[in-house]
């Protein structure tokens, strides 16, 4: 089947070149990189991070203690170096 496909001109000249020091034709080339593509290992979900495998249970547990992120007082000197900055 024939098929029209638009590249970038750098990647289409490194493909020319590449095929070329192969000795064989670009089409040659493109089609050896869809069938490492498609027929290649299947890309596995990634793994959830700490925050989606605890995302349930968030707030589940009253300890007593009031957020430190929602008192400005604990965010005063957030980020900086302390020293000196009051």
């Amino acid at each position: 089947m024939k098929t029209t496909v638009e590249v970038p001109d750098e990647l289409y000249r490194r493909a020319k070149a590449e095929a070329a020091l192969r000795g064989r034709k670009l089409r040659d080339l493109i089609e050896d990189g869809l069938r490492l593509v498609l027929d290649g290992p299947k890309k596995t979900r990634r793994a959830p991070s700490l925050a989606g495998l605890t995302k349930r249970a968030r707030g589940m547990i009253d300890s007593g203690i009031s957020d430190l992120a929602s008192n400005p007082r604990h965010l005063k000197s957030f980020g900086r170096d302390d020293r000196g900055h009051r």
